[in-house]
């Protein structure tokens, strides 16, 4: 009877974790079609499937022939149809795998995009960037022109050029590369939205209503930075505060910035000297200048 217990407990563990297993792998692929047109196409297998299952209850011999003719191929079909999912499901899994190893690049990665937006403020060009998080962007993606190029502050810079061919629309980034440039964004139809924001900000606006992606937006008119995620926007943002933001947002170490800007003064020797709230140094400084007064 022991035995009979320890079998059907070993069972018991065996089959919840089978099951676990297979409700993971469920989930893992429904969240990576969530939003894209595989999702669209993944109805049309399930209506082929439905149609496989009443013409096996039904007993329509012609139909059942014919799908069971072309069955063997369905597999092949699907590879093919599905080949852009499957790749991203294998490249995320491989960032899993070595997430230690990849934090860094993304990190220096992501930095170029508060770079690049520092540039287009001080020049006042106008650009929108969206950084995809967990809802994939492909229906976007493939309204602009295609790049899969590594992030960089060179890159963004010359898309972003006024004279550039790729300029008027948005940059979509996925983790450290830049999916696609020129993309199309919805536009919001917040009727709380300010009339002063143009067709730039509320598509940056537009697309994070949507999904969970982070806009950021630089105003062609005034410079301005902005960063738009969940449907609202953070207007007159420094570099500084977008870097701190984008650092909180993407879950990223953002270290302290340093400002060498030293306090100096001159001396009667014509020479600086440099100023410190150090309390002790002060005293110090102080005593030398008495000695040298009674001197």
């Amino acid at each position: 009877m022991s035995q009979f217990s320890a079998l059907w407990s070993r069972v018991s563990v065996v089959s919840i974790l089978d099951i676990v297993l297979v409700a993971i792998i469920i989930y893992e692929f429904l969240a990576l079609i969530k939003g894209t047109r595989a999702a669209l196409m993944l109805v049309g297998v399930a209506a082929l499937a439905l149609a496989f299952y009443f013409s096996r209850l039904g007993e329509l011999a012609t139909l059942n022939w014919m799908i069971s003719t072309l069955l063997p191929y369905a597999v092949f079909a699907l590879i093919v149809i599905f080949q852009a999912e499957i790749r991203q499901a294998l490249a995320r899994l491989g960032r899993r795998l070595t997430l230690s190893r990849t934090s860094a690049s993304e990190t220096d990665a992501y930095d170029d995009i508060v770079l690049a937006a520092n540039l287009f403020s001080q020049n006042q060009t106008g650009a929108l960037i969206v950084i995809e998080r967990e809802i994939g962007l492909r229906t976007y993606i493939e309204s602009g022109v295609p790049l899969d190029a590594k992030l960089s502050y060179d890159l963004l810079a010359t898309i972003f050029r006024p004279s550039a061919p790729l300029h008027d629309g948005a940059v979509i980034v996925q983790h450290d590369r830049i999916a696609a440039a020129a993309c199309f964004l919805p536009l919001s139809m917040n009727p709380v939205l300010s009339t002063q924001m143009g067709t730039r900000h509320r598509a940056g606006i537009g697309v994070t209503e949507e999904t969970d992606a982070i806009s950021v937006i630089v105003s062609e008119e005034t410079g301005a930075v902005s960063l738009a995620v969940g449907g609202k926007i953070e207007r007159d943002l420094s570099i500084e505060q977008l870097r701190e933001r984008l650092g909180v947002l993407l879950s990223r170490y953002v270290a302290p910035s340093t400002l060498p800007t030293p306090i100096t003064s001159g001396n009667e020797a014509g020479e600086e000297v440099e100023l410190d709230d150090s309390p002790a140094e002060s005293r110090v400084q102080d005593s030398r200048l008495s000695q040298e007064a009674d001197r």
